[in-house]
């Protein structure tokens, strides 16, 4: 049991002072504003509920400021992300996600859902351990002490009807039912990571696959897709299945609550309406989805229509959940020509609650939520003068000052609470990658 004294936090969309926090077996137990301090509390200044970041390809890291000067457009992007996924090993992959998790980390965000894919050897054969890159992201992430989702993902074609590409060898396992069967392994083995699901898209999965991995899973298993993210992959769908990828996962029972579309950058109304009906929740990535111009989704319509949204890292060429956070308002400025599009109560949910809800936990500064919290210098030259509730949109990751899961420091002043620097991580990581 854990008592947290903060001298301010944003409860719910309300500022309190003097605010304790009392926690028990890493969730929150007690609100209570206006109390005092006593010796053995955890004494925190402004206080925001922890990040949820629901999605992240940890490995992308690795492409971070060296592929600008390449031009061209996702798909060319996605050759020198290739060449990355084929250079990795379960102890390399290890150590290159130590480095991201713990950059997430410093950053502020404290629980994060990393859709995986990178299963097998580079020409598709299982290593000893056939989920041994799951175990080294889950052995990453709780040497860093962030929350893990792992989505494992299955991954069957290059596009409908075609058989992988060489270099997604690695990403495949022959079948649903060879996923499903190796999926379940992992589970059964997680420990305290929690094991979440995914298809990586319509692309890479049939109907038929898809409409297996639906029925077969657990319905509490979160269920994330890449959905729409590019116009081709809109394009492919219809000519193979004369629907849209929206269409294609309602049909095969795919949508659901449970469900997580990630990106949804071109819907048609029909999509959005299909998403709403379901009650399926979108992850917004807009660092990625500007890196990679993959266009602006329709995010101010699904949030219309009642669809949860969420934010997430994605390919991590920026990490930093305040600029994801400033992202996505930005697009629906650029959009519209309006500002306010989100108000700040909508985008705190988007960055928390609604982020932990698709990682399949429970988020935000409320009683029975996991006990995540970030303190944020308020009068720092970004964030002096803000309105509690508005902070987000001002602070970035600099602004950082202690990071919290489960009632303990697991980070401060840009470090891990053991004093290991996530530069110098992924510096070593990236000269063993190679």
């Amino acid at each position: 049991m854990t008592r947290i004294h903060a001298e301010r936090a944003l409860v719910e969309g309300r500022e309190l002072t003097d605010v304790v926090i009392e926690t028990a077996e890493g969730r929150i137990t007690a609100i209570t504003p206006g109390g005092s301090t006593e010796p053995a509390d955890l004494r925190l200044g402004t206080v925001l509920a922890g990040s949820g970041n629901a999605h992240s390809h940890a490995f992308h890291r690795a492409l971070r400021g060296r592929t600008h000067d390449q031009g061209g457009d996702f798909w060319r992007w996605r050759e020198q992300m290739y060449a990355v996924a084929g250079r990795l090993t379960p102890d390399s992959y290890q150590r290159l996600a130590e480095a991201v998790f713990a950059e997430m980390l410093v950053t502020g965000w404290t629980t994060v859902a990393e859709f995986h894919y990178v299963h097998h050897r580079p020409d598709g054969t299982p290593h000893e351990d056939p989920n041994a890159f799951g175990t080294a992201l889950a052995e990453a992430a709780s040497s860093v002490g962030i929350r893990l989702t792992l989505l494992d993902t299955l991954y069957l074609s290059s596009a409908p009807g075609r058989p992988l590409l060489p270099e997604q060898r690695r990403f495949g396992d022959g079948s649903a039912a060879g996923w499903l069967g190796r999926w379940r392994d992992l589970r059964a083995g997680n420990g305290p990571v929690t094991i979440g699901a995914a298809i990586h898209s319509v692309r890479a999965a049939s109907p038929d696959d898809i409409a297996q991995v639906a029925a077969d899973l657990p319905p509490d298993v979160p269920l994330h897709v890449h959905l729409s993210e590019q116009p081709a992959e809109n394009e492919q769908s219809l000519a193979a299945y004369g629907r849209t990828p929206t269409q294609v996962l309602a049909d095969a029972g795919a949508l659901t609550p449970r469900t997580w579309l990630v990106h949804a950058t071109h819907l048609t109304d029909a999509d959005i309406a299909l998403i709403a009906d379901s009650g399926a929740g979108v992850v917004m990535c807009p660092t990625t989805e500007a890196d990679l111009g993959d266009g602006i989704g329709p995010a101010r319509e699904l949030a219309d229509a009642g669809v949860r949204i969420a934010l997430g890292s994605d390919q991590n060429a920026v990490i930093d959940p305040w600029l994801e956070v400033r992202g996505l308002e930005a697009g629906e400025r650029l959009r519209s020509r309006q500002r306010g599009r989100f108000s700040p109560a909508e985008l705190e949910t988007a960055r928390a609650s609604a982020g932990y809800a698709a990682c399949g936990l429970p988020g935000g500064l409320r009683i029975g939520a996991c006990a995540d919290l970030v303190e944020i210098d308020p009068e720092s030259v970004r964030t002096a003068g803000a309105a509690l509730d508005q902070l987000a949109l001002v602070a970035t990751a600099t602004d950082v000052r202690r990071v919290v899961v489960g009632g303990r420091v697991v980070a401060e002043d840009g470090r891990l609470a053991d004093g290991r620097d996530p530069a110098a991580l992924f510096t070593h990581a990236l000269k063993e990658l190679g």
